[in-house]
């Protein structure tokens, strides 16, 4: 292995997601809904930083709400660094994981929508109980302005976009979502895996685009709240339309990378990675691997 390289090269990040897939296959899913449920509640966490920023900032909002909203999202993306540099499952990345690997055919198919539905459950099991437990009955935004914000940042995600707006918006956060994912996976330190998730991230969040599991958050927060939505229609209009959306973005970062880098791709290969045998790839995918699990 090359160690003077301070990134993996794109095709070995590729190969990487894969055998990053194959393990995912193999974990117990009581396992995988508990990283999932962890991961929803660090990406809350993020969530509410992001909440109390831009909540807080409300003469700021008034006189230049572009800055406003570039200061929401920077601080964003620390729920994103805890679960990758964690570990947890997160329902975005895996949808740009499983595809990759199931056109390889190193997981069978039904291995993605089985690991989509527990992540998803998890996720939003985590989400919700950050946002009742830790924050509702905590009483940290009871107070002007952030309750007020709370439930008009609500209603901007899930009431007042058209169904294909939240949609469109999906595809353009998932796709950054992803290169970030991507990019912390060919990453060898702490620290540029940091900032290769934060800038991506930033750019989603300041840009207002739909994350279907931060959504879990702030929106179910904001009808805690009191704000004017139905749980049918946070569900109709945001939950489904975000979800698709996020998945077609996923598609735009796996699919080209699969097509690019792993058309030569020897899924036999991944089965005896499996079996802890070293595969053509060699050391080079394998000694990193334990550094970028998310």
């Amino acid at each position: 292995m090359d160690t003077a390289r301070p990134t993996l090269k794109p095709a070995a990040v590729a190969a990487l997601m894969v055998e990053h897939t194959v393990q995912k296959h193999h974990t117990p899913y009581q396992v995988i809904f508990f990283k999932a449920f962890l991961a929803g509640v660090m990406l809350s966490f993020g969530g509410l930083l992001s909440e109390v920023t831009s909540g807080g900032a409300t003469s700021l909002t008034t006189s230049n709400p572009g800055l406003a909203k570039v200061l929401g999202g920077f601080v964003f993306p620390v729920g994103l660094v805890m679960i990758v540099l964690n570990g947890y499952e997160l329902l975005t990345s895996n949808m740009m994981y499983f595809p990759m690997a199931v056109i390889k055919r190193a997981v069978p198919w039904w291995s993605l929508p089985v690991n989509w539905i527990i992540v998803t459950f998890g996720n939003l099991v985590g989400s919700l109980f950050f946002g009742a437990i830790l924050v509702k009955y905590s009483g940290i935004v009871s107070t002007a302005p952030y309750n007020t914000y709370i439930v008009e940042f609500a209603m901007k995600k899930a009431s007042e976009p058209e169904w294909h707006q939240i949609f469109l918006r999906g595809i353009g956060c998932n796709w950054l979502v992803c290169i970030a994912v991507w990019q912390a996976a060919g990453a060898r330190d702490t620290i540029s895996k940091i900032f290769a998730i934060w800038i991506p991230i930033w750019v989603f969040v300041a840009c207002s685009y739909d994350h279907v599991v931060a959504n879990m958050f702030s929106v179910p927060l904001g009808i805690m709240f009191g704000a004017d939505l139905t749980v049918a229609e946070y569900i109709r209009k945001s939950l489904i339309a975000a979800y698709l959306g996020n998945i077609i973005g996923a598609l735009f970062v796996g699919m080209p990378a699969t097509y690019f880098y792993l058309r030569d791709y020897n899924a036999g290969s991944m089965r005896a990675a499996e079996n802890g045998e070293l595969s053509n790839d060699g050391p080079e995918v394998r000694d990193i691997d334990s550094d970028n699990k998310h």
